[in-house]
């Protein structure tokens, strides 16, 4: 199964690579419907969708949903299916009043925020490494400055949405984390992603630097009562699973690439606790100290993470996949990792792509 076309729309802006990428995707569809083919959509839930409803048949929800979807793509298509379109549309900013977006947010209960909670998952998190409030504030900040490195290569190329934060955003809305440590993500989203069989490529005469393999896909999922089991999810061992299995479908060293310098990641930023936990349970670093050499040497992400390149509530996973597939087909590196994280933790997902 490999990724052919994909596009990403900011607050319906009609950017040159919008443009581009909307009308390569509008047209491979309109391809594969005139050679008679069918494509099975795969939805992300909007916040619309009350999270504790049943999920409806290809349907999908929380932050590792377009990992989720992406896994069931690959059955699909292993079983017949030709052609999925993964996608997902989140109205954030002006689909909803600010009450409407705090009351459909407050999706564990009233009391508690979901910020509040991963404050409180940071601090376990810290004792669970004999560390300290202190180096984990600095090493969010490090992280910080990861993302704004990731940023501007993406302004200079002109994949950037937004400009740096005000000073504002500087400020603590925590005891752990400042404005600019967590996820900020008031924008309207449009993302679309297309997959294809190798009979149906073979057919469509792709060309290969228009093609990207998913070459892996790893889930972790706990079964429990999230906030009351943050000392559970802290030990990320669902992570770890999600990660060595993906690792061990594509058949790759791919920490050794990472430190290579041969591959890219788009790690999932919501909060700094979630990065720090990816670094460690991937074995990208092999212990808490080594967390500031890495973050010197390598970007967790493509263009800035949540904090500053900015995808909606389920959804920016998917739009890590979309970016990934552009950046694999554009530039000369030819390996990509994307992380999902559901709710505060309990799912873990993690797809490894190649162009090659």
């Amino acid at each position: 199964m490999e990724i052919i076309a994909g596009f990403t729309q900011i607050n319906q802006k009609q950017t040159e690579r919008y443009t581009a990428a909307f009308k390569d995707f509008s047209h491979k569809v309109s391809d594969i419907e005139q050679l008679g083919f069918d494509i099975t959509t795969l939805t992300i839930d909007p916040l619309s969708t009350d999270w504790h409803s049943p999920e409806k048949m290809n349907h999908f929800r929380s932050g590792c949903a377009p990992i989720l979807a992406l896994k069931h793509a690959q059955h699909l298509v292993q079983n017949g299916c030709d052609a999925v379109v993964i996608s997902g549309e989140e109205p954030l900013k002006t689909g909803y009043s600010k009450a409407e977006r705090h009351k459909l947010m407050s999706i564990y209960n009233d009391k508690t925020s979901i910020a509040q909670l991963y404050d409180e998952l940071a601090h376990k998190f810290i004792d669970h490494h004999d560390s300290d409030k202190e180096t984990f504030l600095y090493f969010a900040d490090l992280i910080f400055q990861n993302h704004t490195k990731s940023h501007s290569l993406a302004i200079n190329e002109q994949r950037a949405h937004f400009e740096s934060p005000e000073p504002k955003w500087f400020n603590h809305v925590t005891s752990l984390f400042r404005g600019v440590d967590c996820a900020n993500p008031l924008v309207d989203f449009t993302g679309k992603l297309l997959l294809c069989s190798e009979k149906l490529i073979d057919k469509l005469k792709i060309e290969n630097k228009n093609r990207v393999s998913i070459k892996g896909v790893g889930l972790g999922i706990l079964d429990i009562d999230e906030p009351k089991s943050l000392s559970q999810i802290v030990k990320y061992t669902h992570l770890t699973q999600a990660y060595n299995t993906a690792c061990d479908q594509a058949n790759l060293d791919f920490n050794q690439l990472v430190h290579d310098k041969k591959a890219l990641m788009k790690v999932y930023t919501c909060y700094p606790v979630v990065p720090m936990a990816f670094l460690l349970n991937t074995g990208l670093v092999n212990s808490i100290d080594q967390i500031p050499d890495f973050l010197s040497e390598h970007l967790l992400t493509l263009s800035g993470g949540m904090n500053l390149a900015r995808a909606p509530w389920n959804n920016p996973a998917l739009y890590g996949l979309i970016e990934m597939y552009h950046q694999l087909c554009q530039t000369d590196i030819n390996y990509g990792m994307v992380h999902g994280n559901g709710g505060i933790g309990y799912k873990q997902g993690v797809a490894i792509l190649s162009s090659v």
